[in-house]
């Protein structure tokens, strides 16, 4: 027997999530049986723990979209008994049992070795979020980054903090923007040369066309802010938009992409061909400084996630939080 987080719904509808004991046997069908060392916890963990059940349509359900732990049994020839893995994706978390557990069984297909440089707690300082932010860096990088700022919105929630990083590493000037004076100093321990405050960027697009400002940008935020930027891009600058939290309407016209030849590249990073993750994860072991990545971990146990799911749902989370789920 082993710990889990177990979210499951009563008879009035209403979820709960609590730690309980649960069996090998209890577990879906997989070709790898991971000993879970790490998770995290993401915007969508918050939503699947949370009281409406979110994004979870089968209960009793396990939380935690990503991993990093090691291969305890397997059926498939390219994992062996000791070999350390990591999962991001895959709908592992909402549609299939996730991390939030101290084991876990998956598709062999889901999984990558974890690369030299990374152990498991710093995969999950890195997990979804940061995955999803180097994915991001890799679109911009693929497109050209032009001279000037790169922008990052949401910078002190998880994908910005470690774009911001990774950027910043890279030996880019990085325009930090948030919502939160507190978070300054903390944006430059993480490479900013910038801080934007988000009343800047966060009113309705009044003129099509801006001055141009930034040689890049990752959105981490969406909405009428994503339509503000865009007319603020340079010349044959790109945006890589990752989140939706200020929702999924675009109240842009064309006239950037048109007349200032504006990229708006979509990062979806639930079901990235093996080969883009292994590069990704290879990325963040050599590109991402593990200082800064140690600065950003916030320690947690399955019992905090309840708390912890409603906080992010606030954006009270900053950084990345790992949960340890042996303790």
């Amino acid at each position: 027997m082993f710990n889990a987080l177990i979210v499951d719904k009563g008879e009035d509808g209403k979820t709960s999530a609590q730690v309980k004991q649960i069996g090998l046997d209890d577990l879906p069908e997989g070709e790898v049986t991971v000993a879970v060392d790490y998770s995290t916890v993401n915007y969508k963990d918050g939503l699947c723990i949370g009281p409406g059940g979110g994004l979870v349509r089968n209960y009793p359900h396990v939380p935690g979209i990503d991993f990093a732990g090691t291969v305890e049994a397997s059926s498939d020839d390219r994992y062996a008994v000791g070999d350390k893995v990591v999962l991001t994706g895959w709908r592992v978390g909402e549609a299939h049992w996730g991390g939030y557990a101290q084991k876990a069984r998956v598709k062999a297909d889901w999984l990558v070795p974890l690369p030299d440089g990374l152990d498991a707690r710093r995969a999950m300082a890195v997990g979804t979020a940061g995955f999803t932010a180097m994915l991001a860096v890799m679109a911009l990088e693929d497109h050209g980054i032009k001279d000037g700022p790169v922008l990052v919105t949401g910078a002190s929630g998880g994908v910005g903090s470690v774009a911001t990083a990774i950027l910043s590493n890279l030996g880019y000037s990085v325009a930090a923007v948030t919502g939160r004076p507190e978070s300054a100093d903390y944006l430059r321990e993480m490479g900013a040369t910038e801080i934007v405050a988000r009343t800047d960027l966060n009113e309705t697009v009044k003129r099509p066309l801006e001055g141009e400002r930034w040689g890049g940008c990752i959105d981490a935020v969406g909405g009428d802010m994503l339509a503000r930027l865009l007319g603020q891009m340079q010349y044959g600058a790109s945006v890589a938009a990752v989140g939706l939290a200020g929702g999924a309407g675009l109240p842009a016209t064309v006239i950037p992409f048109l007349l200032r030849g504006v990229n708006l590249l979509g990062i979806d990073s639930v079901m990235q061909p093996f080969e883009n993750r292994q590069r990704a994860w290879g990325r963040i072991a050599t590109d991402l400084p593990m200082d800064k990545l140690d600065a950003m971990i916030q320690p947690a146990t399955l019992s905090d996630l309840p708390k912890l799911g409603a906080d992010i749902l606030k954006g009270q989370v900053r950084g990345r939080v790992v949960v340890d789920v042996n303790h």
